[in-house]
């Protein structure tokens, strides 16, 4: 199972974020040089942040973006979801009957996980780096 690199750099996007001022919006220079990626791809990664309401954009000279939702209720689920969507990982191509027995472990598997990054909130990652 992989996911995209959009989606590591909107983890480590976000948790900039939830670090960050939660008045003072950060720049998507600044974003962007910290993880070494290009402005203009973190900014379409950042503009589906923005239509997930996780974030919102503040136009001007010292515009940017921060935190549009409460930072513990940010999940990276809820990021993963933003990025690749809400689509199954794994579906039986097969057609032999209405149940695949291969797609039920897929799915119960993926529920699974989807259950644990649901319950992941990356402001507990940001507590634990401050207390390092």
């Amino acid at each position: 199972m992989r996911f995209s690199k959009a989606t590591n750099y909107a983890l480590h996007t976000m948790l900039a974020l939830i670090e960050a001022s939660p008045v003072k919006p950060v720049g998507v220079q600044q974003l962007a040089e910290s993880q070494g990626v290009s402005p203009t791809y973190l900014s379409k990664i950042l503009t589906r942040l923005v239509k997930a309401g996780m974030i919102e954009s503040v136009s001007g000279a010292n515009g940017g973006y921060r935190l549009s939702r409460k930072k513990d209720d940010i999940s990276f689920l809820d990021i993963i979801h933003a990025i690749e969507g809400n689509a199954s990982l794994f579906e039986c191509d097969f057609v032999h009957g209405d149940e695949c027995l291969i797609q039920a472990v897929m799915k119960e598997a993926e529920e699974k996980m989807e259950s644990h990054l649901k319950e992941a909130k990356l402001a507990d990652l940001a507590r634990k780096q401050t207390q390092a």
